[in-house]
């Protein structure tokens, strides 16, 4: 069975980071792109970042670069998403998705069940 599986979310003041991790089994990692969505109740998923493990290529929202990085470990089927200066309005479910030979999109293949992250302001 594919599983993604997160972790790494938390309660985290303003301004404050996270790294939030997602671990990949049952598929072969390097074939497929990874995104990161975030989802908050009663507002549509919104994707924030998208890596393709076979080129590195990646990419971050407009209004959150700069503050959102994405980065893998291979050797350890892991995507990270690196959250710094959270705000408040960071809030949000963040979950992991994985996609075969297509960039990242709300029709992606296999889902997490996401990570909590609270911005306390």
């Amino acid at each position: 069975d594919v599983l993604l599986v997160e972790s790494g979310g938390g309660v985290v003041q303003s301004g404050g980071s996270l790294r939030l991790s997602c671990v990949v089994s049952g598929l072969d990692f390097d074939e497929y792109n990874y995104g990161w969505f975030r989802q908050v109740p009663g507002k549509e998923s919104e994707n924030v970042a998208c890596l393709r493990i076979s080129d590195g290529k990646s990419s971050v929202t407009d209004d959150k670069e700069g503050r959102f990085t994405v980065s893998s470990d291979n050797a350890k089927s892991t995507v990270y998403l690196h959250l710094n200066d959270l705000q408040p309005d960071d809030a949000a479910t963040y979950e992991c998705a994985a996609v075969f030979n297509r960039w990242c999109g709300s029709y992606m293949d296999y889902w997490g069940k996401g990570t909590q992250v609270t911005v306390s302001s």
